[in-house]
């Protein structure tokens, strides 16, 4: 390990330890498409929203890829500017002050977090679903999704530890492996659509992209908000900006490809997912109790083998997905610690491998006590934790992206910069007003019984971190002279405005 140095070195003479400069855009792509899971989300997210749009499901989420675009926007250009590896710890700090950056990377390293305990439990779930259906352990108690969700989450531990070049290239491969096989099932299904060579009487209707008659057309962007949380994690490429090769270029266009990339992939995925099942009120029904939405349509139109391989594929995004966390999780805490407002060995990086190793610690430890929590004191379900840390990193990472995007409106348009065109203020606006309403939906009115547990978590969170943060002032102001410093910010930074 390679520890910083006494504080009381003035802040000019402080070797900060670097992060090792090695990533292509391919391999920052891997980190975003992990952490956002395609996969798994695919198989369980559309399910939440068919019963309030009903077949319009493709359509919701067409809207919540456009604004899923309008927050791409900030990252985009704040990465065009920046390469901090705290991500958006790095944007709020420069653009609102440290106190504020810290406070959001502190909610943005919560986030991930509390996904890294939604993707091992997801895996952890998958997996006991399996062993049950082929026979291994039939009667399998529910708490062998606990067990199994800790034993990978050792493997994650494992990897993370090791450089981000081997774990990203891991992440792009395994998920790349599962979202080519969804797709072919996927051109299957449109086939056999397409010829009518159906099990029932599903059809090829593009019906799925229009409001239900007699339907609320409010009701579509509700569905919006629950589909906006697939995409949950499309700019983890920005926390690997101090190790890319090419940092103000490849993480811009890693961001904004991986959004991009997401938005094609659930529209057409969740439209053939719709027909698949059909568009009739039975198909409806089918489409809403199905225990794996891609699994039960491979074995219904494939064959019944391709739903275990399905499966085994979402537990594969699952883990991958716990890598992606961990490793994000463990660079903000790392940048954080660097800069004076984290615990100071987790400031370390190892002289070996390049990482933060103790922050990776760090990370992985919370999750097991979360995981410990859940099941020997709450006595809970692994499905319970997976709802509860998903409700609750969302709505955190919600306040992180409001953070950014006001940090990127007062950078752009206040600050006295001509280089960016006027009229752009409005997508920023337009963010904002998006993640007002998700957070108003999500919020009021306050749920009741143990639906408490994810908003009450995530204020929980969010208030202990930000009085931390107010009550460390001096800190404050160490931790803005060091990101000053490190990103040059005394000077003019260089700021390509072209597109990524």
């Amino acid at each position: 390990m390679t520890d910083a140095p006494p504080v009381q070195l003035p802040v000019s003479e402080t070797p900060v330890p670097k992060l090792r400069r090695n990533l292509s855009i391919w391999e920052a792509i891997g980190v975003s498409v992990a952490l956002m899971a395609p996969s798994m989300a695919i198989n369980i997210n559309p399910q939440g929203t068919i019963g309030l749009v009903g077949r319009a499901v493709p359509l919701t989420f067409a809207i919540a890829t456009v604004a899923v675009l309008l927050i791409a926007y900030t990252f985009v250009r704040l990465s065009q500017r920046f390469h901090h590896s705290g991500s958006v710890y790095g944007f709020v700090g420069a653009t609102l002050g440290a106190r504020a950056g810290a406070f959001s990377g502190w909610a943005m390293a919560g986030t991930y977090i509390f996904y890294g305990a939604v993707t091992s439990m997801a895996a952890g779930i998958f997996l006991t679903s399996e062993i049950r259906a082929l026979g291994i352990w039939k009667q399998a108690p529910d708490w062998l999704g606990f067990v199994i969700g800790a034993v990978l989450l050792g493997l994650v531990w494992f990897l993370a530890s090791r450089p981000a070049k081997g774990g990203t290239r891991l992440l792009l491969i395994v998920e790349s492996v599962t979202v080519a096989l969804i797709l072919i099932v996927t051109v299957v299904i449109i086939v056999k659509l397409l010829v009518g060579d159906v099990p029932a009487a599903q059809t090829f209707d593009l019906s799925v992209f229009t409001i239900q008659p007699g339907s609320d057309p409010s009701s579509v962007f509700l569905g919006v908000v629950f589909a906006f949380l697939s995409f949950a994690g499309f700019e983890a490429a920005a926390t690997l900006g101090e190790e890319a090769r090419n940092p103000r270029k490849d993480i811009p266009r890693a961001i904004l490809g991986t959004a991009i990339f997401g938005g094609v992939y659930f529209i057409v995925v969740t439209a053939v997912e719709v027909m698949g099942f059909g568009t009739d009120e039975k198909g409806i029904k089918a489409f809403a109790a199905s225990g794996s939405l891609l699994g039960d349509l491979g074995a219904t139109y494939i064959a019944p083998w391709i739903g275990t391989v399905i499966t085994l594929g979402a537990s594969i995004s699952a883990v991958a997905c716990a890598l992606a966390c961990v490793v994000g999780a463990s660079r903000l805490i790392y940048a954080l610690s660097r800069d004076g407002l984290g615990p100071v060995p987790f400031k370390a990086v190892s002289a070996k491998h390049g990482v933060p190793s103790r922050a990776v610690g760090a990370v992985i430890v919370t999750i097991y006590v979360f995981i410990a929590v859940a099941w020997f004191v709450l006595q809970v379900k692994p499905f319970d934790l997976f709802v509860t840390s998903g409700t609750t990193g969302t709505l955190i990472l919600l306040v992180a992206y409001v953070l950014a995007t006001i940090g990127a409106v007062k950078l752009l348009f206040f600050s006295g910069d001509k280089r960016v065109k006027t009229w752009e203020i409005v997508i920023p606006v337009l963010a904002l007003i998006v993640l007002g309403y998700t957070l108003f939906r999500n919020i009021f009115p306050f749920p009741v019984g143990a639906a408490w547990w994810g908003p009450g978590l995530s204020i929980a969170w969010l208030v202990i971190f930000l009085v931390i943060v107010i009550a460390r002032p001096a800190a404050a102001r160490r931790a803005g002279e060091l990101l000053t410093k490190a990103e040059g910010l005394s000077k003019d930074p260089v700021f390509e405005v072209e597109t990524p």
